[in-house]
C-alpha cells in the first residue's frame, strides 16, 4: 500500500497539471454559466480541470473512491476506504474576476481521516502540501501555524457575517477580520501562520475543507467544526457544520464564546 509521502508525490504532480489547465483560462473569458440551486458559478476551466483530475488520479489508484464538487456525486465512494475529495478550482468568482486567489485543492481521506493535502495556488506558484504525521510544507519550506495565545485582535480570515453577536452565546471573538475567497486558501494560510485563524459557521462542503484541514493540523494548528468535534470525511452527505481552525489556545477561546452559558 502506499504511504502518505508517495500518495503526497501523485497529489502534488497532479495539481500542478490543474494549474496548467487553469492557467490557459485565467483572464481570457472562459464560459461560464450559473449552477442550479443558487450553487454559484462554473466555468468550462472547472469541468475540464475535474475530468483532469479524476482521469489521472483514478486512473493511479483504481480503487479509490471520488468526491468532488464538480462531478455528480454517486454512493460507490462510501464503499472504499480511501477517497480523493476536490474541488478543482475553489474561488471559482475570484478566477472569474481574474484574482491570483484562487486554488485546486486536493485531499485523500483514508477511512474518513486525509493523509496526504494539496492546495496549489498557480498563478501565485504557492503549493501548499501535507502528509500525515510529516509535517506541512509551502514550496518545499516548512511551515508553522501561529502560536498566538490571546484572541483579542488576532488576525482571523472569515466573512462578517460569520461574526454576527447573535451567533456567539458567549459574545463574537474580538478578532480582526479579513477576507479570501478560497475556503481552502484560507486554512493553508492559517497553517502558514499567515494568520491566527480562520472562522466559518456555515454548512462547508467537504471538497472545500479536506486538503486545508491537513495543512493545518499538520503546521501545529488546531481544527474543528463549530461545535468542536473532530473533521471527518467522505460522508453520505458531504457537508461539515462550520469550520474552526486557529493557534490551539486561540481554537479554544473561539470554542469557549460559541458554548451556550450553563444555567
Amino acid at each position: 500500500m502506499p504511504g502518505p509521502e508517495s500518495e503526497l508525490d501523485l497529489l502534488i504532480a497532479a495539481a500542478r497539471g490543474a494549474g496548467d489547465i487553469a492557467a490557459r483560462y485565467w483572464k481570457s473569458d472562459p464560459k461560464t454559466w450559473e449552477k442550479s440551486g443558487g450553487e454559484g458559478p462554473v466555468t468550462i476551466a472547472d469541468l475540464e480541470v475535474d475530468e483532469m483530475l479524476r482521469e489521472t488520479l483514478t486512473a493511479a489508484r483504481p480503487g479509490y473512491g471520488w468526491l468532488s464538487e464538480e462531478t455528480p456525486d454517486t454512493a460507490a465512494r462510501l464503499q472504499q476506504d480511501k477517497t480523493f475529495i476536490v474541488d478543482p478550482i475553489d474561488g471559482t468568482r475570484a478566477f472569474i474576476d481574474g484574482s491570483r486567489n484562487f486554488a485546486h485543492s486536493i485531499a485523500l481521506a483514508d477511512r474518513g481521516r486525509v493523509i496526504a493535502a494539496v492546495v496549489y495556488l498557480p498563478v501565485k506558484d504557492q503549493l501548499f502540501a501535507a502528509a500525515l504525521d510529516q509535517g506541512a510544507t509551502l514550496n518545499g519550506g516548512t511551515l508553522q501555524a501561529s502560536h498566538r495565545e490571546d484572541e483579542a485582535g488576532a488576525t482571523v480570515l472569515t466573512a462578517k457575517p460569520n461574526l454576527r453577536p447573535g451567533l456567539w452565546p458567549g459574545g463574537p471573538p474580538p478578532v480582526t477580520p479579513q477576507f479570501r475567497s478560497s475556503l481552502a486558501y484560507r486554512l493553508a494560510v492559517v497553517g502558514q501562520g499567515r494568520f491566527d485563524g480562520m472562522i466559518t459557521l456555515r454548512d462547508s462542503w467537504e471538497w472545500d475543507i479536506a486538503a486545508g484541514a491537513l495543512i493545518v493540523t499538520e503546521a501545529g494548528g488546531a481544527i474543528s467544526d463549530r461545535h468542536g468535534a473532530a473533521l471527518r470525511f467522505n460522508n453520505p452527505t458531504p457537508q461539515l457544520p462550520g469550520v474552526l481552525a486557529a493557534a490551539p489556545q486561540i481554537h479554544r477561546q473561539f470554542l469557549a464564546r460559541l458554548t451556550p452559558p450553563q444555567a
